[in-house]
């Protein structure tokens, strides 16, 4: 098996395996983050929007999903998808089909879609993460899971909010150091 980032096994093992799309995106983002100049950047950019959508669309936000969809569609590149073990054509036609179905809304009812795995190493990697996480593989959404529906919800998200106002306080310091600097300048 060629050599994948384990990040990327993750992502594949939390689509195909328990469907949690939020984990999905968080894996591959905090990837994505850490390699500015990956060779595949816009194409992992592609798969994480995919994650995204999918969450949305389960969770019946569908306009949410068809703009995530759509900018997917333009960041995903065949000849990465193939380097990612990834059928492109089968993969961008499913997703194809499923940008058309949200488009008709009144019609619209969520199913999953599976990533078609062109390198049979690489799904049994992710076969053997999804077992590591007691997860089936290719197991249908638990459209009951109000954790796996509305993680983003129900996540601690303290550290962040710990953050946000820690960079919050260091950016009024900075201006208001830059204001005494001004008066002093104009003496």
């Amino acid at each position: 098996m060629k050599a994948y980032p384990e990040a990327y096994i993750e992502f594949l093992a939390y689509f195909h395996g328990p469907r949690d799309y939020f984990e999905c995106h968080e894996v591959m983002e905090e990837y994505w983050k850490s390699q500015p100049d990956h060779p595949y950047r816009q194409t992992l950019e592609g798969l994480i929007q995919t994650a995204v959508s999918f969450y949305h669309q389960r969770r019946g936000n569908l306009r949410g999903g068809e703009k995530m969809l759509r900018s997917a569609l333009i960041h995903l590149q065949n000849r990465h998808l193939e380097g990612l073990g990834i059928e492109p054509l089968t993969f961008r036609a499913r997703l194809a089909s499923r940008l058309a179905a949200l488009e008709r809304t009144d019609v619209f009812e969520y199913a999953d879609i599976d990533i078609p795995l062109s390198d049979e190493l690489l799904e049994q990697a992710c076969r053997d993460a999804c077992t590591a996480m007691k997860a089936g593989w290719l197991a249908p959404s638990d459209l009951t899971d109000m954790q796996l529906l509305d993680k983003h919800k129900l996540r601690d998200r303290s550290d962040v909010i710990a953050e946000r106002e820690r960079q919050k306080l260091h950016r009024q310091r900075l201006r208001s150091e830059a204001k005494g600097n001004e008066g002093f300048m104009r003496e």
